[in-house]
């Protein structure tokens, strides 16, 4: 009975309006300040760097005061110069708050490059195989008189016999030299 009475009482109900007034304007303060300390409203574009030369993308990140971050260049696009940007996250065209960080992939100066596989004395098809893993493509194919038919006799490349393990650039065109089976 005393704990309802306590309930109900003058001060009880005016420390509880002012715990809610206190709560209330904590809350307020806290959505408000949140909203400044976070710029909510503020919105920048994302311009397009695609093509762009990793030199030329400084100016813009100063301008439009965002940050980047090259990530790995490992594939190589023959339709990009050198060194431009091939990709971006996030896309042109999306809103992000200033000094945020794009990440752009670049395009390296040239293909990687791998070593020559060893093929000689190994059948056409398993060495187009291995070729076509490295990553090198397929050239000419050409037969001279040996008993070993579709065996691999010589490695080529650009009309030179090449030893395997010699290093080329990855998507170099690698012709053979296959014995056709006569004597």
């Amino acid at each position: 009975m005393r704990f309802l009475k306590f309930l109900i009482c003058r001060f009880f109900l005016k420390q509880l309006m002012f715990m809610s007034l206190v709560a209330m304007i904590f809350l307020l303060a806290a959505f408000y300040g949140l909203g400044i300390l976070t710029e909510r409203n503020t919105h920048i574009t994302v311009p397009d760097f695609e093509t762009l030369s990793i030199y030329d993308i400084d100016p813009l990140m100063e301008q439009f005061q965002l940050r980047y971050e090259v990530l790995d260049s490992a594939k190589f696009n023959p339709n990009y110069p050198p060194f431009a940007v091939i990709e971006q996250t996030p896309p042109k065209g999306s809103k992000v708050k200033r000094g945020r960080k794009i990440y752009v992939t670049l395009n390296p100066s040239g293909y990687r490059k791998s070593k020559v596989p060893n093929l000689i004395q190994i059948t056409r098809r398993n060495a187009e195989t291995r070729l076509t893993a490295v990553g090198f493509t397929l050239g000419k194919i050409t037969y001279r008189d040996n008993i070993g038919k579709d065996m691999v006799l010589e490695i080529r490349h650009q009309g030179k016999k090449i030893e395997p393990g010699t290093v080329l650039a990855k998507t170099s065109k690698i012709d053979l030299v296959l014995g056709n089976g006569k004597r």
